[in-house]
């Protein structure tokens, strides 16, 4: 393939909104678990979960914003097939994130006798908006498929996603929280990373199968050898966080932080064997990227405005959790 510049720009879009998917699914991922979490915890526990996520959660949404709209104006074509083969869980995704929204002001306006009632809501669009992101990876891997085993696959997928969000937003907690509900995190991310591992394993099972051109990438020597390093990497890292688990947390609360990495790390190799496995293809065995794509000037066009949008949301990210940063104190409202 000649990499001119019409036979670039693609590949470097399909590149910018991989990344924002990724980077998305770590940050957003961690809150919505922490929503999932409000299941298991008390009412002053909550408090706490939401001050470790208030300062991050609005600026990590903004990740899912920027790759649907990359999705839209690179690849018209696709935003079309996989909207409208998604439309029901994009829906129940959208409302899920309208929820928690919602609840999240106004649980701290409410009387105290109400606020039971908005912690539900909360929790309620996280779950909702977590299982319709699984739902659609699911159906995704398996081309689009609406038939029944392609639903149901895309049901358990949704499950253990969800369980991975909860993954994170336990190991979240650890590090920005102390005390009990440190302790309770820890037992949290140990629960969770079963349903997670299942995930990943059942995605891992079901992509090669997929299609008969994955199965050639990942099953023909010596792609299987080059390929190798990323499940291995993978389940070294799940072993050795299954194991801090019973060592967490730290004395002086040390490497707080190492749990959430790892879970990142560990999500970045799942999403890497998803790029190679899909590549070249955005709409699963049916368009390319280069057939999806919109006009080389238009998209040439959107590249300038895109170098400057970038590093904007970028720097803002790494400065709000750098000021942001330690642990989470008492929730106060002014």
């Amino acid at each position: 393939m000649t990499l001119d510049w019409p036979t670039l720009l693609p590949l470097i879009f399909a590149g910018l909104m991989g990344l924002a998917i990724l980077i998305y699914v770590v940050l957003d991922g961690f809150d919505l678990g922490i929503g999932i979490l409000f299941s298991v915890a008390d009412d002053a526990e909550k408090d706490t979960m939401i001050a470790a996520i208030g300062p991050f959660w609005d600026a990590n949404e903004t990740w899912l914003v920027l790759a649907v709209g990359l999705l839209l104006v690179a690849f018209p074509l696709a935003h079309g097939i996989i909207l409208t083969a998604l439309y029901l869980p994009t829906f129940l995704l959208l409302v899920g994130l309208i929820l928690r929204g919602v609840a999240f002001d106004f649980r701290a306006k409410v009387p105290a006798g109400r606020k039971r009632r908005w912690n539900g809501i909360f929790f309620a669009g996280s779950v909702l908006a977590s299982l319709a992101q699984g739902y659609m990876l699911g159906i995704y891997v398996l081309g689009l498929d609406t038939g029944l085993a392609a639903m149901a696959f895309g049901a358990l997928v949704a499950l253990c996603l969800a369980a991975s969000y909860a993954a994170m937003g336990a190991a979240w907690l650890i590090y920005k929280t102390e005390g009990a509900l440190q302790q309770k995190a820890v037992l949290w991310l140990r629960s969770t990373l079963v349903l997670t591992v299942l995930g990943m394993v059942a995605i891992s099972l079901a992509t090669p199968f997929a299609s008969p051109r994955i199965f050639d990438k990942w099953f023909v020597w010596p792609q299987m050898l080059y390929l190798s390093p990323l499940p291995i990497l993978s389940a070294l890292l799940f072993a050795w966080l299954w194991r801090q688990t019973f060592h967490l947390p730290k004395e002086n609360d040390r490497h707080s932080i190492v749990p959430f990495l790892t879970l990142a790390a560990i999500f970045a190799l799942g999403f890497a064997g998803l790029a190679w496995s899909f590549y070249p293809f955005v709409v699963p065995d049916r368009l390319t990227i280069w057939q999806a794509a919109s006009a080389p000037e238009s998209l040439a066009f959107i590249l300038v405005g895109t170098v400057f949008v970038l590093p904007i949301i970028i720097f803002y990210s790494f400065y709000a959790y750098r000021v942001f940063g330690g642990k989470a104190g008492d929730l106060t409202y002014d």
